[in-house]
């Protein structure tokens, strides 16, 4: 057995799991913007993703490996409740910001997170905390996160109104 095969055999971490898991949403978020933005269909960017990203070497970048199962979920999901997510995420926005006038990096960021609260068992300030350093890894400079938070802290408080 060569030593690539023993270290896929091994057993992820809690901190490898983790760290798949924030790829998983950084990459949904992705999905869901090439949905809006382009012409593809959603298995066509699904699977893109899946053989194209994944633990892929951009520039000499290597990217992080996903959750497959996760980022699938979190996509199709978020595609199928869209209506309800994008109504819930209208309510937390203030009524001179309608979600159409806000950035499509941010609708999908908002739909993957809207996803994810209404539709699965992670607590909702983990949802918030991840969406919030995903903000981060698109817009490092701007007022985007604190943003980010305030609007998923109102659907949070929404969809799970128990965890607070």
């Amino acid at each position: 057995m060569s030593t690539g095969e023993e270290e896929q055999r091994k057993p992820l971490s809690n901190n490898q799991k983790r760290k798949m898991k924030s790829a998983s949403r950084l990459y949904a978020v992705q999905a869901l913007y090439q949905l809006e933005v382009g012409e593809q269909i959603l298995d066509q960017v699904i699977l893109e993703f899946l053989d194209h990203r994944f633990g892929a070497v951009v520039d000499e970048v290597e990217w992080l490996e996903g959750d497959a199962k996760l980022f699938q979920q979190l996509v199709k999901e978020a595609v199928n409740w869209q209506a309800k997510v994008d109504q819930m995420t209208d309510r937390a926005l203030v009524a001179k910001w309608p979600l159409g006038r806000i950035d499509s990096t941010l609708r999908a960021l908002f739909r993957a997170a809207g996803a994810e609260l209404t539709q699965s068992d992670t607590p909702p300030k983990v949802v918030i905390t991840e969406y919030v350093d995903v903000a981060r890894a698109f817009f490092p400079e701007g007022k985007e996160p604190k943003f980010v938070n305030a609007v998923l802290d109102h659907m949070a408080r929404e969809a799970k109104p128990e965890a607070f």
